[in-house]
């Protein structure tokens, strides 16, 4: 299972960054505009509500998982949020194997 985990760390990394990187390109870092696309129309809004509270499921997850199984370093996987859960999800499974 870690190649399948491994490989949807690459996978979880590249698409959200590849629909991401041209809009940062042309805007640069402008929060207050992304926010205001992201919810821009309510199939938007659900998406980003989706994701938002996938990513505080997967803190509360990884947090008392890797407490219970005593995972060193297990908090290295939330800093894939800074991509998405698509990527913090597998990297923690893959530390977790």
């Amino acid at each position: 299972m870690r190649i399948v985990y491994a490989l949807l760390c690459v996978l979880g990394a590249a698409l959200p960054l590849v629909a991401f990187v041209p809009w940062l390109a042309e805007h640069g870092l402008d929060v207050p505009l992304l926010i205001r696309q992201a919810v821009a129309t309510p199939v938007s809004a659900f998406g980003w509500a989706d994701v938002a509270v996938s990513a505080l499921v997967f803190v509360a997850f990884a947090a008392a998982e890797g407490r219970r199984l005593a995972m060193p370093r297990c908090w290295v996987s939330l800093l894939g949020l800074a991509v998405g859960v698509s990527l913090a999800l597998p990297l923690f499974l893959w530390l977790r194997q």
